[in-house]
């Protein structure tokens, strides 16, 4: 399995229960075609570079998962067939930049709990 990640925008006009609920439903598709949850991180509404279907927000969210490759495609096709969905970019990730998020991960798990450091 490879381990790939991928960020999503969703339209701004979502409540915040909806955005949940749609995230939801792209997590499940991608354990119902066997891939494993590595990270998520709902990085919230934030400003768009240049506009999207004439809006100038949208809530932006990574996850980070190892699949075959089979499952980048039906997760694909879930996101082109969603009128909610605005943009959505997959990375496979190579080696040094599985390391990399790695050690990421544990600098923001070392932040969020300083008692233990």
């Amino acid at each position: 399995m490879n381990q790939y990640e991928t960020v999503f925008i969703m339209t701004p006009v979502l409540s915040e229960e909806q955005m949940k609920e749609a995230v939801k439903r792209y997590r499940n598709l991608l354990v119902e075609q066997g891939a494993e949850i590595v990270f998520e991180d709902n990085w919230g509404l934030k400003k768009l570079a240049y506009p999207i279907q004439k809006k100038a927000t949208g809530f932006y969210y990574l996850i980070e998962f190892k699949a075959e490759g089979k499952a980048i495609g039906v997760l694909e096709t879930a996101f082109r067939r969603d009128e909610k969905m605005l943009r959505f970019l997959t990375t496979k990730l190579d080696k040094h930049a599985i390391a990399y998020n790695e050690k990421k991960h544990a600098k923001k798990a070392a932040d969020a709990n300083p008692q233990n450091n």
